[in-house]
């Protein structure tokens, strides 16, 4: 479904990703690991055709068509939606407002759309402040608003940038709990998380990412479990 392909990536002159490769399968949770500043976020932005970074070589495959040179909003009418590191919510709107504003019917009839109704099914908590501005909400409650915003746009893949960022253990659960309701074969994800815990809950094949974007290990959740060389190497753990 998704095919990175020798990707090289810049900020400036800085080589960021050099010759980063790998697929995320058909309703498959792809979990990237990796220290901070090995280019993790550079990748689901290139991906998402953000600018920066800007990208240099390789190629991005989505459903077999090459997306590399496309603007973020093509990419995004494609079906890939974005979870952005920070929520990047927006603050000026209310809930309902950044839930309604970026709503995109699915390009697939045979798939249940995401409604604002479905989102707060989801997410209760959202209908409670669903008249709140964005800026006034918790953290919790912005993580869940921007899962929800992204979901709004009904994608087939879903990049999530750390959406365990800063977030209190109980509201984590919460997110855990609805993430793993998620999964299922109309919807692929690639998960980046510096939380070992909920990548190896979540994820169907997990990569580790070291410097300049190479992964230096792929295998199960069970995998990394039992090798505590590559949790101890690449993750500190």
């Amino acid at each position: 479904m998704l095919a990175i392909d020798n990707v090289q990536v810049y900020y400036d002159t800085a080589h960021i990703l050099n010759g980063t490769s790998l697929e995320v399968g058909n309703g498959e949770v792809v979990g990237l690991l990796g220290r901070n500043g090995m280019g993790k976020t550079t990748l689901v932005r290139t991906i998402a055709g953000i600018n920066p970074p800007q990208q240099a070589g390789g190629t991005i495959t989505w459903q077999g068509e090459d997306i590399t040179n496309l603007e973020s909003y093509q990419i995004a009418r494609r079906g890939i939606g974005y979870v952005p590191q920070g929520r990047r919510v927006f603050g000026s709107l209310t809930v309902v407002e950044n839930l309604d504003v970026i709503a995109r019917a699915p390009a697939d009839d045979t798939r249940e759309p995401w409604t604002i109704e479905r989102v707060f099914a989801f997410f209760p908590r959202l209908e409670e402040r669903k008249t709140s501005l964005a800026r006034t909400l918790s953290g919790g409650e912005q993580q869940m608003l921007a899962i929800g915003r992204a979901l709004m746009t009904n994608p087939t893949l879903l990049l999530m940038d750390e959406p365990s960022e800063g977030l209190a253990p109980v509201i984590l659960g919460i997110i855990r709990d609805t993430l793993a309701e998620l999964k299922g074969p109309s919807l692929s994800i690639l998960l980046v998380e510096q939380n070992l815990g909920l990548a190896l809950a979540l994820a169907d094949r997990l990569l580790i990412m070291s410097e300049h974007g190479r992964i230096v290990w792929e295998g199960t959740p069970a995998d990394l479990k039992n090798d505590q060389a590559a949790m101890s190497n690449h993750l500190g753990v």
